[in-house]
């Protein structure tokens, strides 16, 4: 577990390390770089997760699956809000079925913490969940949607059994007016930072908040971004949106 500064969590748990790209969101990935950094300081974990090309980190599709660190959030004993697997995603098709059981058995022996499971997949979530899986009310799911290209993840993203379903719109690098928030209970927004980042249109943020307010959807701002994000603020028509979601069992 770590201390994070992610504005909408309060600690990352990574029973899973490494990942694969799966779409233009994923070209400036944070957790590549960080992978690399870490395997560089001899973090057996990150061991031979990422490769360099054209002079930066990229995942190889290795997968690492921590047995150990399965138990961490037992011994939290302050309730927390919890990002899972900020390092890979629980649903990547090399993490087996089993092994998300066990995940899904720690959650729901610890209900006093909060998790929030966010993933590029939700075709697969959907899939795997609804094959025996409870719902359980301290666990939030969510996928990531960058641009117009990925909207059918919305879609997906309905057929999850859930208490809260969230969508993060980070790396917003597109338009998704063309999308619904329906039965969506909760809408990240950010703006790709880095030194390679990609610009955020104002107009795109303009539309997720008519959506959100459209859905009854809790809306929360992450970040404008860009090579200083910290300078850009998170500042959105005058204020720090930071809404956050009801469960709905």
């Amino acid at each position: 577990m770590a201390e994070t500064s992610i504005e909408w969590t309060d600690a990352t748990w990574n029973p899973v390390a490494g990942c694969s790209i799966m779409s233009a969101g994923c070209t400036n990935c944070y957790a590549m770089r960080m992978a690399a950094r870490l395997e560089a300081m001899g973090v057996e974990k990150y061991a031979d997760l990422t490769r360099k090309s054209g002079g930066r980190a990229k995942w190889t599709g290795a997968l690492y699956l921590d047995e150990k660190a399965l138990s961490i959030p037992k011994g939290w004993v302050k309730p927390r809000n919890v990002f899972v697997n900020s390092m890979s995603d629980l649903f990547h098709p090399g993490v087996p079925v089993p092994f998300i059981r066990k995940v899904w058995d720690v959650m729901s022996q610890t209900p006093r913490h909060t998790y929030q499971i966010l993933t590029k997949r939700p075709d697969r979530m959907a899939e795997v969940l609804t094959a025996g899986f409870d719902i359980l009310p301290n666990v939030w799911l969510g996928a990531s949607v960058e641009d117009g290209r990925v909207l059918h993840r919305l879609d997906d993203l309905r057929e999850v059994p859930a208490s809260v379903r969230f969508v993060s719109f980070e790396p917003l690098i597109g338009s998704v007016a063309a999308g619904s928030l329906d039965h969506i209970q909760w809408a990240i927004v950010g703006g790709e930072s880095g030194p390679r980042a990609r610009s955020m249109d104002p107009s795109w943020v303009d539309e997720i908040f008519d959506m959100c307010s459209d859905a009854g959807t809790a809306f929360f701002f992450k970040q404008w971004g860009g090579w200083n994000k910290k300078a850009a603020g998170r500042s959105y028509r005058g204020r720090t949106w930071e809404e956050m979601p009801s469960a709905s069992i």
